[in-house]
């Protein structure tokens, strides 16, 4: 059995985003003690903002119940490769690690792309943990998709 932990509660998020329109990605905010301190799926769409995406609305959830901009010793689970603006600001709240589901070539930040942790510039670089649940986050980003294509025709 592969390692999932919180990523299933992503994955719930992600699901949810898809059903509102919303690109299908989840994220999730845990603790150093365990407990999911901010869970949220995209809602570029919904709130016509082109930075709420998953990562960054669960990362204000996280912040304003903390108290801080900064979350050390806090993980991030995310259904997708975080983009560049995500990545810089998961750096810039010191999120220790980061769990990610499917690899994003076109836009991902963290192993594509920008490769923002992998700059000198880079003021903090967390544990980076890919590949957790990569299928099913794929298929939903697939379905996704596909559905949108065809509804186009």
């Amino acid at each position: 059995m592969s390692f999932r932990s919180h990523m299933d509660r992503a994955l719930a998020e992600a699901r949810a985003a898809g059903g509102r329109g919303e690109v299908p990605v989840g994220a999730v905010i845990v603790a150093p003690d365990g407990r999911v301190v901010a869970a949220a799926g995209n809602r570029t769409r919904e709130w016509n903002d082109p930075t709420a995406h998953a990562e960054i609305v669960a990362l204000r959830a996280a912040c304003a119940a903390a108290g801080s901009e900064r979350l050390p010793g806090h993980d991030l689970y995310v259904t997708l490769e975080p983009c560049a603006m995500c990545a810089a600001a998961l750096a810039a709240a010191r999120i220790a690690r980061i769990y990610y589901g499917a690899p994003d070539p076109k836009s991902g930040g963290v192993a594509h792309g920008a490769r923002v942790f992998s700059h000198p510039q880079a003021h903090h670089v967390p544990e980076i943990y890919d590949g957790i649940a990569e299928a099913e986050a794929a298929g939903l980003l697939r379905a996704f998709f596909a559905d949108r294509r065809n509804a186009t025709g």
